[in-house]
């Protein structure tokens, strides 16, 4: 086995170039001819003076012997590297059975030394190879060689996606791990170990380019496979912050962050999904982006039903966004921004939530008949607000007694504009509570100076103190009942569960990249991670396995593949690359998702 550079020409170009190839010689009768058995590329980067010392390196390797001569860790990396490859390529690939243990006149027995064995290159398999079914049945890899994706640049698109679904990172711990800890490229039969960082950041740049079209397709898609129907659109924003100053970056902007991070700058990502938590459209708005400015953009195209409901939080519904949705034929299902409570017990009906909560939901209708306000009473919001509402008169009464104490001591202040002042911080301080007391004010003759100062509470009607628990809808789907409208509004907390899961499960925070385009495509690759994870949830979910994606994910990453080596009799070395058996948690994943047990197949080398 020795290396051979090989002068050729480009057929398409007429460019002459040298490649690189692993050959060996073999003797057919009088005559001696060379077989390739890799073909190692025109960019063959170790030094001409290793060759002689990587080649037995990859046979001792294949035949099972210990290193006869120490190498530096670069090569004796890319002898196990083609030593993998000879065994998928070079090696006898054995069709997957479905039904283990089963008896087979095809099997094939050899005699080996048992305390031979050594197993080498174990990598991950199991989130890849749901990953990539799923895929697969979308025609997700179809769709990328029709936008004129190469083989080169649909593994490195695909490597994005399924990375951040398996570990969830940066492109460049995604780079990592496709070619250190994945097995990824040999279900791919694609040598990831060869790729380049730059055509890790190149595939994501493409995907962000064609943005649209795969947002269209892959929701299309999912329509079809689950047989949804297009008439609720929720509509909510979140943001996540950079590592850096990202002064390249005109998107990224210091604002409100929704995890307390208001020190980094901030992107923040729109998201458009369905009822049944696909997404429609995804957008990036600048991080300082103003919730409520948002709304045209993202609905704009989208070709929504006529009369499609649109359920929104109370950031973005204003009036201004509530007469566009009219305007354009939109009904819509929103949080009233009114902050009067006005719940009557008597004219409420009661439900039952999923968590065994109780509900009683009020409606009235708008006089011109045109909108309704649906107030709900929820008995665990209510506990929430009564603790909040006790901690925070708590604090504002011994506010206001230190300061009533500070007056009778000799340096305690008593100048009624500084006393007032501070009242009013105290006020800022507990969020509203100071509208609820009455405080009454005694001075000296100057009036300068206060003398004394009492305070009695009178709660204000129609607010979180005198109605705690209760909150309103506002929609112009007048016919509907007050249960269907607070089920169809219950639905805005699956988006929430989609950012958690984007923020927590997928790698959409923080992130690392000073170039605009490289940020939105970090974003967009966390988004079609998350439609193929929601995808094998959703089937999973028809099956009653309700798990978390963390929590699945954990059950598939245990599957590996491995490299099983044994000496055999007459001296020469097995070699089998196969799966690991499934654990018993992972067996009714892939019943449910109809997968084969053994991803990538059994492959054999005797050496």
């Amino acid at each position: 086995m020795y290396i051979r550079r090989v002068a050729t020409r480009n057929k398409t170009t007429g460019e002459s170039y040298f490649t690189h190839r692993l050959v060996r010689t073999e003797r057919l009768a009088n005559r001696v001819r060379q077989v390739t058995l890799l073909n190692l590329g025109r960019h063959f980067a170790v030094d001409q003076e290793d060759w002689p010392s990587l080649c037995p390196r990859i046979e001792e390797i294949l035949t099972g012997q210990a290193r006869l001569l120490p190498l530096t860790p670069a090569l004796e990396k890319l002898a196990q590297r083609y030593a993998a490859q000879l065994l998928l390529r070079q090696g006898q690939s054995l069709e997957p059975r479905r039904v283990r243990r089963s008896v087979s006149a095809g099997r094939s027995f050899v005699e080996v030394d048992v305390d031979s064995l050594e197993v080498l290159r174990p990598r991950s398999v199991g989130v890849e190879h749901a990953g990539l079914s799923v895929m697969r049945e979308l025609g997700f890899l179809d769709l990328l060689q029709a936008l004129g994706f190469n083989r080169a640049q649909c593994a490195a698109a695909i490597g994005s996606v399924i990375g951040r679904m398996a570990a969830p990172g940066s492109e460049l711990a995604t780079w990592g791990w496709l070619k250190n800890e994945s097995a990824l490229g040999e279900i791919l039969e694609f040598d990831f170990e060869g790729m380049s960082l730059m055509r890790l950041y190149r595939a994501s740049d493409s995907l962000l380019r064609h943005q649209g079209r795969i947002e269209e397709f892959v929701f299309e898609r999912v329509r079809s496979l689950f047989a949804l129907e297009s008439t609720v659109t929720l509509y909510d924003l979140t943001n996540t912050y950079f590592e850096g100053a990202a002064k390249g970056n005109s998107k990224a902007a210091r604002g409100h962050s929704k995890e307390q991070r208001s020190e980094c700058p901030l992107l923040t990502l729109g998201l458009v999904l369905d009822a049944s938590g696909f997404v429609k459209r995804s957008q990036v708005f600048a991080g300082n982006a103003v919730e409520a400015r948002t709304l045209e953009a993202m609905l704009k195209g989208l070709q929504a039903p006529t009369a499609a409901l649109v359920v929104m939080d109370r950031g973005i519904a204003t009036e201004e966004n509530l007469a566009w949705l009219k305007a354009h034929g939109y009904r819509y299902l929103v949080v009233s921004r009114e902050r009067q409570r006005q719940f009557d017990p008597l004219q409420a009906v009661e439900l039952t939530a999923a968590g065994g909560q109780r509900i009683r939901l009020h409606k009235v209708l708008s006089s011109d008949a045109q909108e309704v306000r649906l107030y709900c009473h929820s008995s665990g919001r209510e506990h929430k607000e009564t603790a909040i509402v006790a901690r925070q008169t708590r604090r504002f009464e011994q506010g206001l007694a230190k300061l009533c104490e500070a007056l009778a001591k000799p340096r305690g202040e008593k100048r009624l504009l500084k006393i007032t002042e501070r009242i009013g911080r105290l006020k800022q301080k507990c969020r509203g509570i100071g509208q609820h007391y009455r405080i009454e004010y005694q001075t000296d003759a100057s009036g300068k100076k206060l003398k004394a100062f009492t305070w009695t509470q009178v709660p204000v009607p129609g607010t979180m103190m005198t109605d705690p628990g209760v909150y309103c809808l506002r929609s112009n789907e007048t016919a509907w009942s007050p249960e269907q409208l607070w089920r169809t509004y219950v639905t805005l907390t699956d988006l929430e569960a989609v950012f958690r899961s984007l923020k927590s499960e997928l790698g959409l925070r923080p992130i690392f990249h000073h170039k605009q385009a490289r940020s939105d495509a970090h974003l967009f690759i966390s988004v079609l991670a998350y439609q193929f994870v929601q995808i094998i949830r959703t089937r999973l979910a028809e099956r009653g396995i309700h798990d978390s994606w963390d929590s699945l994910r954990k059950i598939l990453q245990v599957q590996r593949r491995v490299t099983s080596s044994f000496k055999t009799r007459d001296g020469r070395t097995l070699n089998v690359r196969k799966a690991s058996l499934p654990e018993p948690g992972l067996d009714p994943l892939y019943a449910a998702l109809s997968l084969d047990p053994n991803p990538g197949g059994t492959n054999k080398l005797i050496v």
